[in-house]
């Protein structure tokens, strides 16, 4: 006994129509399903079922993290436009799927007009140099403003960046320009101090040579006169008294000292007495200049004294 075309038709239909009651959520989705033109439920991830033609799936959404770049242009309090671009992440929260899906239109154009909001009312009250030292300060702000509006709409804010502040061309020229002259400053004031630094190393290094200089001649002093006062004391030895032995060192200084003179032909020389006796009369010279200035000190000494004398009566 064969099945009827009719049967077979009414067979075909029922299946078609029983599997179109199976369906499938992907993992972090949910579906939201209707009966006869009202909200009925939510469906979760797997294998699914509704009753076909009375139920349907409304939606879907995904409750996955999203991100929105928004970019926003805005003036500063220092009147320079600057555009800022803000990521938006966020997410459906799972408790509020029907208030995401049913009671916001487009969710993209609402973060986007809170983001506007927030941002020009934030940025007009910071200087430019403020807008980039404080970008955190103007994400969280906006975060704040998100949270407390989208939460009331099923979305749940992740994190408000602002990842790119962009003045105006003119602007970052003339930003580069003033961080290359603060540098410019900033390398004449270091060249200064190491130049001042080499002068006064150089100061104290010439007056530690000038000061071991003056040592040095003040030993040789000391040594030379050592010397003639052994000299004279040998010279004294072998019947030549003190006058005579001076006279004879002097005059063996002063060839010894053109000696000297001739050797270096770059050498300017101003010949001096070289009589026998011209030893002698230096010497004699320098004695009785010696004795000159001696008694002129007296002099005035005893002077100074009978004046405080006289001042005193």
């Amino acid at each position: 006994m064969g099945f009827s075309p009719v049967l077979i038709a009414l067979i075909f239909f029922g299946i078609i129509i029983l599997f179109s009651g199976i369906f499938t959520v992907r993992q972090q989705s949910a579906a939201l399903v209707e009966r006869l033109g009202r909200f009925y439920g939510i469906r979760r991830s797997g294998l699914q079922f509704k009753i076909p033609i009375i139920d349907r799936i409304a939606g879907r959404v995904s409750l996955k993290v999203q991100q929105l770049d928004v970019n926003v242009e805005t003036k500063t309090r220092d009147n320079v436009f600057v555009k800022l671009r803000v990521s938006v992440q966020y997410y459906i929260l799972p408790e509020k799927i029907y208030d995401a899906f049913y009671r916001l239109e487009n969710s993209h154009e609402q973060i986007t007009a809170y983001v506007f909001d927030t941002v020009r009312a934030e940025v007009p009250k910071m200087k430019l140099d403020d807008v980039f030292e404080r970008k955190d300060d103007i994400a969280l702000a906006i975060r704040r403003e998100l949270e407390e509006s989208m939460n009331e709409y099923g979305y749940g804010i992740v994190k408000a960046l602002v990842t790119d502040i962009d003045p105006d061309i003119e602007v970052k020229n003339a930003m580069n320009r003033i961080n290359a002259a603060e540098r410019t400053k900033l390398a004449a004031e270091y060249d200064g101090e190491a130049e001042r630094i080499r002068i006064v190393a150089k100061a104290r290094a010439e007056a530690e040579s000038k000061r071991l200089q003056g040592q040095g001649i003040a030993d040789q002093r000391r040594e030379i006169a050592r010397g003639l006062e052994e000299s004279v004391e040998v010279l004294n030895k072998v019947g030549i008294n003190s006058q005579e032995a001076s006279a004879l060192i002097v005059v063996t200084q002063h060839y010894d000292t053109l000696q000297s003179m001739g050797e270096n032909a770059n050498s300017n020389l101003i010949m001096m007495p070289n009589a026998p006796s011209a030893g002698a009369d230096m010497l004699s010279q320098m004695t009785a200049s010696f004795v000159t200035a001696q008694q002129m000190g007296e002099e005035m000494k005893q002077k100074n004294v009978a004046n405080g004398s006289h001042n005193k009566g």
